[in-house]
């Protein structure tokens, strides 16, 4: 099981890859600065083994990019009783405490403050696609109940790369060509494209900017809807057949954890249309929840970049 420290040992950990030889050779990654405060990835959605899976995978990865990397998890709704799933409050109390003590120790051994006091105690990243105030507000509470000077990034998008993990997941389903310079068709490829979000307006116009990069991937309408607005689905998929469109898909902007299980399946149904599955722990999370971490320590890493329709 995990806990405040880390993976629980005996579950697979993503290692860096070796290095190539060649003139061409990806760069080395750097690892992580001496004393770097642990990345606390806060979970939203009901902690359970399929939620800690994603969770664990989407840090490894970020490992891999990053040796050294002191990566945590905190579920958003724990309630501190099950053991392995660590309440993201506790966490953070840890990681400051665990913190303090380090710091402390430097002092006695002679050392300047330095790393200790250059970067706070953690490095809260959300583990959500896109804006959901709700959610922020809740993992914000949990921030300052920890008695944690920890910073909290932004969501995760919009970003390019998750335009790329969307295309991916609809070609996985069968909804969309998987490439674009073969010229073949997929008969149940979708003319129009619902990308479903969660958190209102605000994230509706956050997921449009990926749903403008979607389209252009895949040179079909794509509008995006909220799935905590009641009708918005339905009036996105009148929309687009209004437009010309007849065979649609329902594209998840969600990592998955954020919403109860099913809502994106009801929500398909409601537009008589099929859904593909939500990103998950597709590469590109882990990496842009690295870059979220880098950001604020002001560390570069290799930087995100979305790969082109081929």
């Amino acid at each position: 099981m995990s806990s405040p420290t880390g993976p629980a040992p005996g579950l697979p950990v993503r290692m860096p890859r070796p290095r190539q030889p060649g003139r061409h050779r990806r760069p080395e990654p750097a690892a992580a600065p001496v004393g770097a405060p642990p990345l606390v990835l806060a979970v939203p959605g009901l902690p359970d083994t399929a939620t800690r899976l994603l969770a664990e995978e989407t840090l490894s990865i970020a490992r891999s990019e990053l040796p050294g990397l002191d990566a945590r998890i905190g579920y958003v709704d724990a309630d501190g009783t099950a053991e392995g799933y660590p309440s993201l409050e506790s966490v953070l109390a840890y990681a400051a405490a665990q913190r303090a003590a380090r710091a402390g120790e430097a002092r006695e051994a002679g050392a300047e403050d330095g790393a200790w006091d250059q970067w706070p105690p953690a490095i809260v990243v959300p583990l959500l696609a896109g804006p959901d105030n709700s959610l922020l507000r809740r993992i914000r509470q949990s921030v300052m109940s920890s008695g944690s000077a920890a910073e909290l990034t932004d969501a995760l998008g919009p970003h390019p790369l998750l335009a790329e993990a969307l295309h991916v997941r609809l070609s996985e389903a069968g909804l969309a060509r998987a490439d674009r310079a073969r010229l073949f068709t997929v008969a149940t490829a979708a003319d129009g494209i619902i990308l479903a979000t969660v958190g209102g307006e605000e994230a509706v116009q956050a997921a449009g900017i990926s749903g403008m990069l979607l389209s252009a991937r895949l040179a079909v309408p794509v509008l995006a809807a909220a799935l905590d607005i009641e009708g918005d689905i339905a009036r996105a998929a009148d929309q687009l057949r209004a437009s010309g469109s007849r065979n649609l898909a329902l594209a998840p902007g969600l990592i998955g954890p954020e919403i109860a299980e099913g809502l994106a399946d009801a929500a398909a149904k409601e537009a008589d249309c099929t859904a593909a599955a939500p990103l998950g722990a597709y590469p590109a999370i882990g990496k842009l929840v690295l870059a979220k971490y880098a950001e604020v320590l002001g560390i570069s890493v290799q930087p995100p970049q979305g790969v082109p329709a081929r």
